[in-house]
């Protein structure tokens, strides 16, 4: 009769065989192939022996393979209930691929729950290192790609095992994210000469009590009519910080409502910052035809 660790593993092991032909592919190569079938023998110890003897010059730098080898060594630990070493091999998965969690049908609940303890520990870690990442790109105007680095750091921020941690992070990467998407898109053509149009359907009233964003691509974002900057004082510049990030919220009369400084440049300057902004006028964002609240993240730049 096989063990009760095998029976609880098993669904799991064979699901991670078949993982590349369950669409239609063929693997390259098959690096725990040797390894899968002691596995399967229930030779664990002998399993792992193999496992452990495959170095990164052996599989070469393919995240998929030292993912399924970290998979495997978990498993095998499981087997022989050292728990302590299976979790450093599951952080090893993780490390590697953050979003990863075995399925339902691919684990049993034990191996799945294994995988979720490992996960909270670490995802608050990684996450705030995939910022730093995405912020290096943005402060090199890869907008581009920083982009797409910080849509995966808020995937990693709104994941179930995050347990909603960090919610400043949130809020300064959705910023980052506005300002890069923005930086990266080009402008748009000349508008051409437009047609007769028929009568404009009746379209839906905005909604008063949202405040829109960057995000919502049917809102015309609002134009700056006075957005002055205070002076920095040569005490505080040799302090100061070369970038930072303010919020405001403009509502349907060009008003600035509410001002946060999200990423700071220099606390004397911030509160010279707030004072200004509450100043600051636009001509308002409109959503079909009509004003609308919106926030806006604006960046500071002092080398300018």
């Amino acid at each position: 009769m096989a063990s009760p660790a095998r029976r609880l593993i098993a669904p799991f092991l064979l699901a991670a065989s078949f993982a590349h032909t369950a669409f239609g592919q063929v693997p390259l190569r098959d690096v725990v192939g040797p390894a899968r079938d002691l596995y399967a023998s229930a030779r664990y110890d002998e399993a792992l022996a193999v496992l452990n003897d495959l170095r990164p010059a052996d599989v070469g730098s393919a995240v998929a393979d030292r993912k399924s080898i970290e998979q495997y060594r978990s498993l095998c630990l499981l087997a022989l209930g050292r728990g302590s070493e299976a979790e450093s091999a599951i952080a090893a998965v993780v490390t590697a691929d953050p979003s990863y969690l075995p399925g339902e049908v691919e684990a049993s609940p034990r191996v799945r729950a294994a995988f979720s303890d490992v996960r909270r520990k670490l995802l608050p870690e990684i996450a705030s290192k995939r910022y730093a990442e995405a912020k290096g790109s943005f402060d090199r105007k890869d907008y581009a790609v920083a982009a797409q680095q910080f849509r995966q750091v808020v995937g990693l921020l709104d994941d179930p095992d995050m347990g909603g941690k960090l919610p400043d992070l949130r809020t300064l990467v959705s910023g980052f994210l506005d300002l890069s998407v923005a930086a990266s898109t080009p402008p748009p053509e000349p508008p051409k000469p437009a047609a007769a149009a028929p009568p404009p359907p009746v379209v839906p009233m905005p909604d008063p009590n949202r405040i829109y964003s960057l995000t919502d691509t049917d809102v015309t974002p609002p134009v700056v009519i006075r957005q002055q900057m205070p002076q920095l004082t040569p005490a505080v510049k040799q302090q100061a910080k070369d970038r930072g990030v303010v919020e405001v919220v403009i509502d349907e009369q060009g008003r600035v409502i509410h001002v946060a400084v999200r990423m700071s440049v220099h606390p004397m300057y911030d509160s010279e910052l707030l004072t200004a902004g509450r100043d600051w006028r636009y001509q308002p964002a409109t959503y079909l035809g009509k004003p609308v609240r919106y926030r806006k993240m604006i960046q500071i730049n002092l080398t300018q």
